[in-house]
C-alpha cells in the first residue's frame, strides 16, 4: 500500500512542480550542446556549460584533466561524519546518423506528447541532470544536503571511457567515497521504478584468417589454395556447442554463482516471452531450452559473432577464393570473470586449432556487482519505494556493459545504478526522447535517495 511522502519529499515534489519550466529549459540548453566525443564535436564547450550548471545546483565545480576529454567534477562537503555519495554520469552523447530518420533536428529539441525529443535528452544528459537538479532542490527545501556529494561526469563514456580508469587511479583521495549512485540506460520493459547492482563485462576480438595475396579465380585456383573463408567457419564452429556453451577450455573460470538473494530478486522480474518473440520476429529463444530469460542476459556469459566479411557480397556475382576471412567477437562477462584470462584463453583456443589465424584484442571491460543485501542497495530500494509508493525491480545485472568496475574493483565501493529514463527512449538511434513526467520524477528520487542513504551507518 502506498504511504504519504514525508513532509521532506512533499516539500521537494512541491519545489518541482514550482520549478518544471525552468527546469526544462535547463535541459533542453544542454542538449542544445552537441558533445558528439568520438567525432570530437562540441564536447569541451558542453562540459564548461555543466561547470555553471553545477554552481547554480550548489556544488564547488571545475575541471579536471584526463589524456583527452575532461572530466566535469563538482562536490558539496557537509559534514566528516556523515556518508559521501559519488555519483556518475556521461556528458558525451552518440553521434546522430542516419540524420534523416530524425522527425526533428537532433540539437534542436522538442516537446511532443509528453516527451523532449533530441540528442542526449535521456542517454545521459536528462539523467544527470536530474542528479544536479535533485541536489538543488533538496538545498532549496532543507537549506544543506544530507550527506556529502561528488559528482563525477564523464566525456568519454561513449567511446568506452578509455581514460576512465586512469582518471580513478590517478584521484583516489578525491574520489573517497561510500557509496556510487548513476543514472542511465532505461528502466525494466515492464515501466516499473528499476534498480540494477551491476553490469556484465566486455571482451571485444577480431579473427582474421588469410590466404593467397589476392583473391583469385575459384575455377582456376580453387581447390590448390587454401579458403580463409572456411578456415575461419571451421574454427568458429568449435569454440560453441549446438546447446549455446562456450567450448573454450577456461572460457568459464570464475564465473561465480547467483546468491540466493539474487536468485529470489530474479524470480521477482516480470517477463512476457511471447511479446518478446513477437517484437523482434523470432519464433524461439535461442538453445538451451529450459535456461531462463535473465539468466541468460545476467548469469550466463556469452561468445557472439558481431560480424563476419569475405569475399564477394557485394552486387552481382563473383566466383572468386577469398584472400582474407575476418570475425568480430563480442564476449559478454559475469562476475568473477577475468577478461586478460578469457582472452588468453582464446586465444589457446584459436592456436590449437588455427594456427595461422590472427587474434587481435580490440577491447575489454570487467564485470562489476554489488551484493542486494548491501545495506547501501537496501537504502535506494526505500528511496524509490517512497517516491513510486511500491517496491522497485531490482536487478543484479544488467545484459550490458558500463565502466561500473572502476568503482567496484578499483575503489572497492557498491554501486547502484538507478535508471530515470523511459524504457523505449530510443538511446542510440534516431529519435531519442525522455518522458518528461520521469525526468521530473528522477529528481524527487535523486532527493529521496541522498536522504535515506543519510541515515545509513
Amino acid at each position: 500500500m502506498a504511504t504519504a511522502p514525508t513532509p521532506f519529499l512533499a516539500a521537494v515534489a512541491a519545489y518541482v512542480d514550482d520549478h518544471r519550466q525552468a527546469f526544462l529549459d535547463e535541459l533542453c540548453d544542454l542538449v542544445r550542446q552537441p558533445s558528439i566525443s568520438s567525432e570530437d564535436v562540441g564536447v569541451e564547450a558542453c562540459a564548461d556549460h555543466l561547470v555553471a550548471t553545477m554552481r547554480r545546483s550548489g556544488l564547488s565545480a571545475r575541471l579536471l584533466a584526463t589524456r583527452n576529454k575532461p572530466v566535469v567534477y563538482g562536490e558539496r562537503l557537509v559534514a566528516t561524519d556523515r556518508p559521501t555519495v559519488l555519483v556518475y554520469g556521461h556528458y558525451d552523447v552518440q553521434p546522430v546518423d542516419p540524420l534523416d530518420a530524425w522527425d526533428s533536428p537532433p540539437f534542436e529539441p522538442i516537446v511532443r506528447h509528453g516527451r523532449l525529443y533530441g540528442r542526449g535528452t535521456s542517454d545521459n544528459k536528462g539523467q544527470h541532470l536530474a542528479q544536479l537538479l535533485g541536489i538543488r532542490a533538496t538545498l532549496a527545501v532543507a537549506g544543506e544536503l544530507p550527506v556529502n556529494v561528488k559528482v563525477v561526469l564523464e566525456g568519454e563514456e561513449e567511446c568506452s571511457s578509455p581514460h576512465l580508469a586512469e582518471f580513478v587511479e590517478g584521484n583516489r583521495e578525491l574520489l573517497a567515497a561510500d557509496v556510487v549512485y548513476t543514472s542511465d540506460g532505461p528502466v525494466h520493459d515492464s515501466g516499473e521504478p528499476t534498480v540494477v547492482l551491476g553490469v556484465r563485462g566486455i571482451l571485444c576480438l577480431e579473427l582474421r584468417a588469410r590466404g593467397a595475396r589476392s583473391d583469385l579465380h575459384s575455377g582456376n585456383r580453387g581447390g590448390v589454395v587454401p579458403n580463409p573463408a572456411w578456415e575461419l567457419v571451421r574454427l568458429l564452429a568449435t569454440m560453441v556447442d549446438a546447446e549455446g556453451t562456450v567450448t573454450v577450455d577456461g572460457f568459464g573460470e570464475g564465473v561465480t554463482p547467483p546468491t540466493d538473494a539474487e536468485r529470489a530478486a530474479i524470480e521477482r522480474l516480470p517477463v512476457d516471452v511471447d511479446a518478446h518473440l513477437r517484437t523482434y520476429g523470432i519464433d524461439r529463444l535461442p538453445p538451451p531450452e529450459g535456461l531462463g530469460f535473465y539468466d541468460r542476459l545476467m548469469l550466463r556469459p556469452t561468445l557472439n559473432i558481431a560480424g563476419l566479411a569475405s569475399g564477394s557480397t557485394g552486387e552481382g556475382f563473383k566466383t572468386i577464393v577469398p584472400a582474407t576471412a575476418m570475425a568480430r567477437i563480442d564476449v559478454r562477462l559475469v562476475p568473477d570473470q577475468d577478461p586478460d584470462g578469457v582472452f588468453a584463453a582464446v586465444a589457446a583456443h584459436v592456436a590449437a586449432r588455427a594456427p595461422g589465424v590472427e587474434v587481435t584484442r580490440v577491447g575489454a571491460m570487467p564485470p562489476s556487482r554489488t551484493p542486494v543485501d548491501n545495506p547501501y542497495t537496501q537504502a535506494v530500494v526505500g528511496a524509490l519505494t517512497d517516491v513510486w509508493g511500491r517496491e522497485p525491480l531490482v536487478l543484479p545485472s544488467l545484459g550490458g556493459t558500463l565502466p561500473d568496475y572502476v568503482f567496484t574493483r578499483l575503489l572497492g565501493l557498491p554501486s547502484l545504478l538507478v535508471p530515470y529514463a523511459n524504457a523505449d527512449q530510443a538511446n542510440h538511434a534516431p529519435n531519442e526522447n525522455l518522458e518528461l513526467e520521469r525526468f521530473y520524477t528522477g529528481i524527487r528520487t535523486c532527493a529521496a535517495v541522498l536522504q535515506r542513504i543519510a541515515a545509513v551507518r
